[in-house]
C-alpha cells in the first residue's frame, strides 16, 4: 500500500452524532493531488504523528487505555495481588491517589506513580 505523506495543522475539532470531525489545514505546496481529486466522503486510513519544531516526533502515552488493558491482564492482576479487573483497578486508583483511571491522562503525580507501577511490573515480567 502506498501512503500519502504531508504536513498539516489541526484547525478545529468538533463532534456530531456520527463521531468527531477533525479539520486539518494543509499548505498548498504539501497537499497530495490524490486528496484533491478524490470525492468528498472518500475513506482514508490515517496515521498521524505530532512533530516538534525540530521535526522530531512527540511521544504519546495514553495511560487510561494502558491501565484498562493492564487491569484485564491476568499477570498484572496477580502482580497487584487481586483476581478481578475491578479489584485491580481499585488498587491502581488507590496507589495513584485518584478515584478513577480516567484521571491518569491529566494528573501528573498519578502518572508518575502509574509509570512506576508499570515499570516494576514489566521488570518482574520480562518475557524470555
Amino acid at each position: 500500500m502506498d501512503a500519502l505523506n504531508f504536513e498539516c495543522r489541526k484547525v478545529a475539532l468538533k463532534q456530531d452524532k456520527t463521531g468527531f470531525i477533525l479539520t486539518l489545514s494543509i499548505h498548498p505546496d504539501e497537499i497530495p493531488f490524490e486528496i484533491v481529486k478524490d470525492f468528498v466522503g472518500s475513506r482514508y486510513g490515517c496515521a498521524l504523528v505530532r512533530i516538534n519544531d525540530d521535526e522530531s516526533p512527540v511521544a504519546y502515552t495514553n495511560r487510561v487505555q494502558k491501565a484498562g488493558m493492564l487491569c484485564r491482564n491476568k499477570d498484572f492482576m496477580k502482580f497487584m495481588g487481586h483476581e478481578t479487573e475491578a479489584a485491580t483497578a481499585t488498587a491502581v486508583c488507590l496507589l495513584c491517589g485518584i478515584e478513577s483511571r480516567s484521571e491518569l491522562n491529566g494528573n501528573k503525580k498519578a502518572q508518575q506513580e502509574f509509570d512506576r507501577i508499570v515499570a516494576e511490573f514489566e521488570a518482574e515480567n520480562v518475557p524470555f
